[in-house]
């Protein structure tokens, strides 16, 4: 039996993605800032942001999102603090936050 990511979560995770492209991600943490330059030159920031992103979200039982705007805002203060070396994050961000967890299978182990 295989799952699904909820609507909850995918609706959450769409979001975010747009705030990225648009500009807007994390206001006001970034307002001012044009980010989008550095997320096409450094790969492994816009990897980094979805990271933080995705280890900080949480979903109910029912897979609904809990802290979508928490999330955004966990992900958009590291990304100020890697643009801007004088920015502290408050509270500061954790380990487990900033984990880059192992990727897929190169091959998917499902066969559709």
């Amino acid at each position: 039996m295989t799952t699904h990511l909820s609507h909850s979560f995918s609706g959450a995770l769409r979001t975010f993605s747009f705030w990225i492209a648009n500009g807007t991600l994390g206001q006001p943490i970034l307002e001012g800032i044009d980010y989008r330059f550095v997320l096409s030159e450094e790969p492994s920031v816009l990897e980094q942001l979805y990271a933080v992103f995705a280890n900080v979200i949480e979903l109910d039982e029912d897979g609904r999102v809990l802290n979508a705007k928490y999330a955004e805002r966990r992900a958009a203060a590291w990304l100020r603090s890697y643009l801007d070396r004088d920015y502290t994050v408050e509270p500061a961000l954790q380990d487990w936050e900033l984990a880059l967890h192992e990727p897929p299978p190169r091959i998917d182990p499902i066969d559709r």
